[in-house]
Formats: structure tokens, C-alpha cells, sequence
């Protein structure tokens, strides 16, 4: 890869500067992409943009950044994307640093940024050099998301509209989720909309589904999977907080087809909303559908509780009989909490760790 710096002003990279959703953002007088496909949404902080600027305001240096020289003479952002913006949207006007915007300053404060120096890397190579620097130089930087590092892998037609419908504030899926309650987290700008999404219709293998699909037409397959699981859930599930970030495309891939009944369920979610002893309520979900108590974190017994039982057993195992220290026991309900037992002194005993996990895999 041939790497060349240059010295280019902020006058000369901010002209022309465009941020549209039909062109993409550009600058440098329409020659600079400065967000390529495989780049994340602008995702600086109030705090993190006005640095930039007072660093440049300073004259103090910028860390230095990096262009791809393009086949057709023009260039992209392979790293200082944030920067970019930061500075391009300041002098456009669209913020104010502690009230004083770009036109506030005075000509001499103006010309200053202006002619401010960036340091820029121009590269060039072939596409799979261009990535592996992005991952390279990037480590230092805002830290990529896994999802992040794919899409700039798998960029293609397929990747532009998946972004559209799920990587943009206010998305199609961010809109859809939130119709009477969330189901999807975290930050769609981030990309861990999709890549929540991708992980559900493919089991898990997110590479091999972007590999597969990296240069079809559309996203609407994926559109059409996360539409089917949002109608399913609340087709059958009453919503509350607690379904926020449960793995809902997993428990629609394995029981779409199940014959739900959506009054008992919400009788089921009810009455174990209300029960002290399961400490995950976001696991009830999973555990109506599957019955493994796993999903509930059932309270355990406390030290206090143990003692109390082994004291009144006399630390005597009531399945073999055998004398054991406590440190090789452990506790048991002896109502079942399944059976309506509860997680008391009173429902406490103490096996041996044989018994007691003989009992457990019956």
C-alpha cells in the first residue's frame, strides 16, 4: 500500500460540504466521501465534538488522518470521520460552542480555523489492504463494534438498505420495536439493531447470512423477519418493561408454529411477575414457552437458612442417612418451587452433593 502525508486547510476540506440522505456526506469540493459504506453514523458526543474544535480554535495538532485514493481521482474517510463532521458541521453553522457559533467569530478567529492545517494520510491499495488498515487504525480511535467491523467486510447493496431500515435514528425497526414497547436494544446508530436481528434469523452465524446476501437487491427478507417476530409477540404476549432485550427471534424461531394461548400466558405472567422467588423476571418469557426453570434464577437459600437446616438436621443427609460436614451439602427446596414451595427456613434441607444432584437430574 503507498501512504503519502499531506497538509490540507480546513477551508479547503469543509468546501462543498454536503450531509444528505440521498448523496451521503462529502466535502472537499464533492472529491471526499466522508462516510463510505462500510463507516458507522456519526456517534461523537456533544463533549467529544466541541474538543475537536477548541483543538483546532488552539492551533494545537489534530491526530493525523487517513484518505483512501479512489479509482476515480476522488477520495474517502478511511479513519477521521468524526473529525471530519465535528469540524465540517461547525463551520456550517449547525452547533455553537458555549453559545458562540462559527458566524459569531471574529474575521481573524474565522480565518484562523480556516487555514488550520489537517494532517492526512492519502492510501492507496487494493480494497482488502484499505480494511484491514481500517481495523488497524481504528483500534486507537472510537473503538468499532463487532457489527461495525462486519459491515466493512460485506458492503454492498444488501449492507446500504439493512442500514436504512435498522442503523438509522429513528428507523424503520427502531419505530416498529417501540410501537407500545421496546423489544429491541441498544443503539441502532451503533449497529446493534442489526446485528440483533442477524443474529435471530440465522441462528447465531451473522457472517455466514451477510456473506450469503452481500450483494442481493434489498433487505427486505431481513425487514419481513423482524416484522414477523414484533407481530407474533404481541399477538401473544401482554407488554411490560421486562420484555425489553429478551432474545425474542429465538423464541419465535423455535415456537412460531407452538399453539399459544395468550390469556393463559398472561394469567402465567402474572402470577410469576408476583413471585419474590423468581429474581429474572425477563426470564419468565422464556420459561412459559420452554418450562426450564433455568431461565428464573429461582432465589437461592441464604447462609442463614443453610445453617438453620443442617442444625436441625443434625447434620444428618434425610436421603442416605449419612453424616456430612457442611461444606458437602447443599440446599434443597423440599417442596419443589415448581409445586408452589417456597424459598424459606421452613422449605429448606440439606442433602449431600450426590443426592442432591441425583435429584436434580430426575
Amino acid at each position: 500500500m503507498k501512504i503519502e502525508l499531506n497538509r490540507i486547510k480546513v477551508r479547503d476540506v469543509v468546501n462543498g460540504y454536503k450531509d444528505s440522505q440521498e448523496e451521503g456526506v462529502v466535502a472537499y469540493d464533492g472529491k471526499l466521501d466522508i462516510r463510505p459504506k462500510y463507516q458507522r453514523e456519526f456517534v461523537y458526543t456533544g463533549k467529544q465534538r466541541d474538543s475537536v474544535i477548541e483543538t483546532v480554535r488552539n492551533g494545537f495538532p489534530l491526530n493525523v488522518m487517513y484518505w483512501v485514493v479512489k479509482d476515480d481521482g476522488g477520495y474517502e474517510v478511511l479513519d477521521g470521520q468524526q473529525r471530519t463532521i465535528s469540524i465540517a458541521q461547525y463551520v456550517n453553522g449547525d452547533f455553537s460552542i458555549d453559545g458562540t457559533y462559527f458566524h459569531s467569530l471574529t474575521n481573524d478567529e474565522r480565518e484562523q480555523i480556516l487555514d488550520y492545517d489537517l494532517m492526512v494520510y492519502l492510501c492507496e491499495g487494493t480494497d482488502r489492504e484499505r480494511l484491514d488498515w481500517f481495523r488497524i487504525i481504528n483500534i486507537a480511535g472510537e473503538k468499532l463494534t463487532d457489527q461495525e467491523l462486519r459491515n466493512a467486510v460485506y458492503t454492498g447493496t444488501w449492507l446500504s438498505d439493512a442500514k436504512l431500515k435498522f442503523s438509522k435514528s429513528n428507523c424503520v425497526a427502531y419505530l416498529l420495536s417501540t410501537d407500545g414497547g421496546s423489544l429491541l436494544t441498544g443503539s441502532p446508530i451503533r449497529q446493534e439493531y442489526l446485528e440483533t436481528v442477524l443474529s435471530w434469523i440465522n441462528n447465531g452465524d451473522i457472517e455466514e447470512y451477510m456473506s450469503r446476501h452481500q450483494h442481493d437487491q434489498n433487505a427486505n427478507e431481513l425487514w419481513d423477519y423482524i416484522q414477523g417476530v414484533v407481530e407474533w409477540v404481541r399477538k401473544n404476549f401482554s407488554y411490560r418493561r421486562e420484555m425489553n432485550g429478551v432474545a425474542w427471534g429465538d423464541l419465535y424461531n423455535r415456537h412460531k408454529d407452538d399453539h399459544l394461548d395468550p390469556d393463559e400466558i398472561e394469567t402465567k405472567t402474572k402470577q410469576l411477575m408476583q413471585d419474590e422467588d423468581v429474581t429474572k423476571k425477563s426470564g419468565i418469557y422464556p420459561y412459559i414457552l420452554t418450562g426450564q426453570e433455568k431461565w428464573l434464577s429461582i432465589r437461592i437459600f441464604n447462609d442463614r437458612e443453610k445453617r438453620e437446616a443442617y442444625e436441625r438436621q443434625n447434620g444428618i443427609c434425610p436421603v442416605c442417612g449419612q453424616h456430612f460436614d457442611i461444606s458437602e451439602m447443599e440446599a434443597d427446596h423440599i417442596t419443589p418451587w415448581s409445586e408452589g414451595g417456597k424459598t424459606v427456613s421452613e422449605n429448606c434441607q440439606m442433602l449431600c452433593k450426590d443426592d442432591n444432584r441425583r435429584k436434580s437430574n430426575i
